[in-house]
């Protein structure tokens, strides 16, 4: 913050800074020029000095040149041209004629033509009006004189011609060009410390962003070297705290799940010797003789253990897939044949029930890509919590249809729907290795549910229906 504090009061500084270098940078130029110029050439500049004196001298050699002879006009005449040595003179006598033109005898500095003024040898009206035309606001400046500085004399004009880049040499153009130069040195400095200022910042949370989308070899964002105690140097330190606390919750997360899988593990096995030790015994009890309502308890004990023994399964299961250690070999398989197997092994547990069964299964095999074994525990899940939660409704129902273009497993019941009050309620195993199971098959599966029953939906995730190979 106190860098960029910094160039904003450089930038507030900008122009007083630039409109001062200047003056000092014009004051040194105009010296260094002037002690460069020899005395001889500053002589000969200083005549051209002042444009107004000049008209003066030149109206003032006419005045005193009145009544005087050609002779002593061309005298006079070379003796300015020895004078004003970077000017072109002629005079033009009353009769029209020009009696004498000489050419600049030096070159002027810093002129950009060699270019001479075209005098013509006899001159009328249409041709002086001409030459004074072409002569307004151009290079080289042009001063006419009448002699003897009247108009109504009749002895003819005389005319000087100066190049403009003399009477400039006073002003030089080098005090402008490094004004600009000063400008240009200036504006890029502040440009280039702004854009160095900014680079640096935008490189290091460049590596900062690389480092949150960069997975290290634990899955989680690598720590980046601590960089200046600045403001970017505090939120790369906070990132580095972050990366090191989600490794410390990613490494207790992973001890509890071992610790979670193995209370399963052994839980699941020190639970089912008890319960086949009493599973036996009621089937011993079965066999005396009981009163009807001492049956009937004796029942309901038998089904609560066989529904613990599955949840005893699930939770193995559930822990053998969560922890990856189940492989999945998937086959193109007909999934209208494992259909029928499975309600064939649920036929007699639904009709014991009550329920009516309706499976419509009819046309063209249907192929995915399924892990048979599996896909029947799929099936099994589905159907147990028909018969667990859904019973009172007594109608299963199992069909192959179209949805959106897709052929699609419906298994459909009337119970009371998902989330409304069960006899018995379970602790959603079931359902959670279904979800794990049809998504490990590139399989998909959603529940549309109502008070008057619920339909199950199983379809590909992606339009892979074997079928239109």
């Amino acid at each position: 913050m106190s860098r960029y504090l910094l160039i904003i009061a450089a930038a507030v500084m900008f122009l007083p800074v630039i409109i001062s270098l200047n003056i000092i940078f014009v004051s040194l130029s105009s010296n260094w020029i002037k002690i460069r110029m020899d005395d001889r050439t500053k002589s000969e500049l200083a005549l051209y000095s002042n444009t107004s004196n000049l008209e003066n001298r030149w109206h003032e050699a006419a005045r005193l040149l009145a009544g005087k002879s050609p002779r002593e006009i061309d005298t006079r005449i070379r003796e300015l041209g020895g004078s004003y040595q970077y000017a072109a003179m002629f005079w033009v006598d009353g009769s029209g004629v020009t009696r004498l033109s000489l050419p600049a005898q030096k070159k002027a500095p810093g002129s950009a033509s060699d270019k001479e003024t075209s005098v013509p040898e006899t001159w009328t009206v249409s041709s002086a009006i001409t030459f004074m035309k072409g002569s307004i606001n151009r290079d080289p400046l042009t001063i006419v004189a009448f002699i003897g500085d009247r108009s109504d004399a009749g002895e003819g004009f005389m005319v000087m011609t100066v190049p403009r880049s003399v009477l400039r040499r006073d002003v030089s153009s080098f005090p402008t060009l490094g004004y600009v130069t000063v400008l240009l040195v200036l504006f890029i400095g502040f440009v280039a410390v702004s854009w160095l200022f900014f680079a640096r910042i935008r490189r290091r949370l460049l590596r900062l962003q690389t480092a949150m989308t960069l997975d290290g070899r634990d899955g989680l964002p690598a720590a980046i070297p601590k960089g200046k105690p600045d403001e970017v140097g505090l939120l790369e330190e906070a990132f580095n705290t972050m990366v090191a606390e989600l490794k410390d919750s990613r490494r207790r997360e992973r001890e509890e799940e071992e610790l979670r899988k193995r209370l399963i593990a052994d839980l699941s096995h020190d639970l089912r010797t008890p319960l086949t030790v009493v599973r036996s015994h009621l089937f011993e009890v079965g066999k005396e003789p009981l009163s009807l309502q001492g049956r009937e308890s004796l029942n309901l004990m038998d089904e609560r253990i066989a529904d613990l023994g599955v949840l005893i399964d699930n939770l193995l299961s559930y822990n053998l897939l969560a922890s990856g250690r189940v492989k999945l070999s998937p086959e193109r398989k007909d999934i209208l044949r494992l259909l029928r197997e499975s309600a064939a092994a649920w036929y007699p547990i639904w009709t014991k029930e009550g329920m009516e069964v309706d499976i419509e299964l009819e046309g063209e095999p249907l192929y995915w890509e399924v892990d048979e074994i599996w896909f029947k525990r799929v099936l099994d899940n589905l159907h147990q919590n028909i018969v667990r939660h859904a019973k009172g409704g007594g109608y299963v129902g199992i069909a192959a249809e179209d949805r959106s273009g897709t052929r699609t497993v419906v298994i459909r019941d009337r119970g009371r729907g998902i989330g409304e009050d069960a006899p018995v309620k379970g602790a959603g195993l079931g359902l959670a290795i279904v979800d794990m199971l049809l998504s490990r098959m590139g399989l998909a599966w959603t529940a549309e549910s109502t008070p008057d029953g619920t339909s199950v939906f199983i379809f590909p995730k992606e339009r892979n229906n074997l079928n239109e190979t």
